[in-house]
């Protein structure tokens, strides 16, 4: 038993140990680039999933393995791990440090909230909404993290409007059933005896009735009650609604995830010719999805959690009840304490606009955008330039001027404080984020390097028998099974060497298997680990974890559904899917020695 407490304390040690030890026949018996690669690929892939070790960490394994085997030397595997996305990053995480920094998230959240109504379904439709909205630009970690104290506070707040109205009812029963008592004592008499008998139980009733839905169960984190089952599955529908939109509003930018920035960069890598993803194409082809999953999510979770009523939903110029009076007052409250909106507000809310223009307009694909400017240096510049440009204008623009008291008492500027500091950007740049990025792309040029890509290539071009969309269809799926035990940059990072080179095989446009799988691998909704966002809403105790994985394998398959659907109606002609593209290499059959 010792013995055993040993090893399970251990495990991450031993788990480390064995795997490179197991794997070590594979370069030894081998002696071939591709075996040594395939090693190394195994090894990362095995610590991603299991994270023996952390993330960021694993991502330098490349680092110290490529040079050793002979497939790349240090000096080319050191510059993999700084390339245009982490220049692209760097502008939007100066972004969201100023949006946060100065409130305008909440306000933004709030004031969606408050258009959209009190109606419970119609509440839970805009904070998905405004949360969806958010997460384009933000994480969608801080994004949940900022909502979800927004939502708690509205929830509590129903279920204790629902109280109130309880008792303003049961004290209206005691009033009436007095009066009655006694108008039946002074008119009939003698009879009352028997009325009042009659009467009792029927009171008693009501009483068990409302007193009923005050016995549930408690909140196992907040240790409060749950007035009724109702909200129970209230906080349970609230909760995993901002978890869910946190992620679906990150599919709709190339910025919203961690996933599609790597997707981007590692595609225009191995296909630098292809020049058809940027910031504006990948909002056009992905906003339907976005929407048409959010709507699909909305519904799927409202029937599941409280029934849903079309009726009652769009049913207009009804007399407000009191817990939607309440839950008003909750929101109007909220954002009363954020006051009128201040300079710095206005200044960041300009220079996102801005930056959200820059990069629609650089090259629309349509007509022709500003990058037309440059177009003696085509390609130079791209969606990083601007994420820059504006980047550093919130290091430049002055947000609060300092003053200091002179021995006369007189108070004077001495200098001034800008949008946003180095330190405040330090503590909100994903540093392990940007580590674990280089790490893949290290991966993938040595794949590409050893000639690993190719011969994975060869071996699964006999899939080309089979039809497209069932080839995406099973991707699609595999991807989304092994985003719930891995995380999503570790699956993305993992998988696109394998998936370009299977589309270049069997003669498919890459972006035919890349981009749904890429989007897939978002789809992150059943296990509380599985997600940050996942593991936040978790937090507040209202969710089992039977909860998530019951409506999270409805939004997993509505997501891969729809992504299908998106593939096979209006991505196909943007892209011309149909044909394989010019700028993606044919395939010479080679085998691995």
């Amino acid at each position: 038993m010792k013995l055993l407490s040993y090893i399970l304390a251990y495990r991450q040690l031993l788990l480390v140990v064995f795997s490179v030890l197991v794997l070590l026949p594979l370069p030894l018996v081998l002696h071939a680039k591709e075996a040594e690669c395939a090693y190394v690929l195994f090894v990362v892939a095995i610590f991603w999933i299991t994270e023996a070790l952390p993330l960021s960490v694993t991502a330098l394994l490349p680092g110290l393995m490529f040079p050793m085997f002979g497939i790349m030397r240090s000096t080319h595997v050191a510059s993999a791990y700084f390339k245009d996305f982490h220049l692209l990053l760097i502008g939007v995480i100066c972004l969201a440090t100023s949006i946060e920094k100065w409130n305008l998230h909440k306000r933004i959240a709030l004031r969606m909230v408050m258009m959209v109504g009190v109606n419970p379904a119609r509440l839970t439709l805009g904070f998905m909404s405004s949360t969806a909205l958010l997460s384009m630009w933000l994480s969608n970690t801080s994004t949940t993290a900022m909502v979800m104290p927004i939502v708690e506070a509205v929830a509590q707040q129903i279920i204790s409007a629902e109280a109130e109205a309880e008792d303003t009812q049961m004290t209206y029963y005691n009033e009436s059933a007095n009066r009655v008592m006694e108008v039946d004592e002074t008119v009939i008499g003698q009879e009352t005896s028997k009325k009042k008998e009659k009467t009792k139980p029927k009171y008693s009733n009501d009483t068990e009735k409302v007193s009923s839905k005050m016995d549930m169960e408690k909140n196992s984190v907040t240790g409060t009650k749950y007035r009724s089952k109702k909200d129970h599955m209230m906080c349970k529908l609230m909760c995993l609604s901002i978890a869910y939109s946190s992620t679906i509003g990150g599919l709709t930018t190339t910025t919203g995830t961690s996933t599609n920035l790597i997707f981007t960069e590692h595609f225009n890598t191995r296909y630098p010719d292809c020049d058809c993803l940027n910031f504006g194409s990948w909002f056009l082809f992905s906003f339907p999805i976005a929407i048409i999953l959010l709507l699909l999510s909305w519904i799927w979770l409202q029937w599941l959690f409280l029934g849903f009523n079309f009726k009652e939903l769009f049913k207009c110029g009804k007399t407000k009840t009191v817990k939607e009076k309440a839950c008003a007052e909750v929101i109007k409250q909220e954002y009363k304490k954020l006051g009128p909106m201040r300079y710095q507000e206005i200044v960041t809310l300009i220079l996102f606009i801005i930056m959200a223009l820059l990069w629609f307009s650089r090259d629309p694909g349509f007509v022709s955008g500003w990058s037309e400017l440059f177009s003696e240096n085509p390609g130079f510049v791209t969606d990083s330039t601007v994420a820059l440009i504006v980047g550093l204008l919130f290091f430049i623009i002055p947000a609060k001027t300092l003053t200091k008291t002179t021995p006369t008492g007189e108070t004077v500027a001495f200098g001034y404080s800008p949008l946003i500091t180095w330190k405040e950007f330090q503590s909100f740049m994903p540093w392990d984020i940007a580590i674990l990025v280089g790490g893949g792309f290290a991966l993938a040029d040595g794949c590409e390097v050893s000639g690993l890509s190719k011969w994975i290539g060869n071996k699964l071009s006999p899939l080309g028998s089979l039809p497209v969309w069932l080839i995406i269809l099973i991707s699609s799926l595999m991807v989304t099974s092994l985003t719930e035990v891995a995380s999503n940059p570790a699956t993305i990072t993992i998988l696109f060497p394998i998936l370009a080179p299977l589309s270049e095989a069997i003669r498919v446009n890459p972006l035919h298997i890349l981009l749904p799988s890429t989007l897939c691998t978002s789809f992150a909704f059943l296990l509380p680990v599985a997600n940050p966002p996942n593991a936040i809403v978790f937090s507040y105790g209202h969710l089992k974890v039977i909860d998530m994985v019951k409506a999270g394998l409805g939004v997993n398959i509505l997501g891969v559904a729809v992504v299908m659907l998106g593939m096979f109606t209006w991505i196909e002609p943007m892209f011309d899917l149909n044909t394989y593209p010019s700028w993606a290499p044919a395939i010479v059959n080679d085998t691995m020695p």
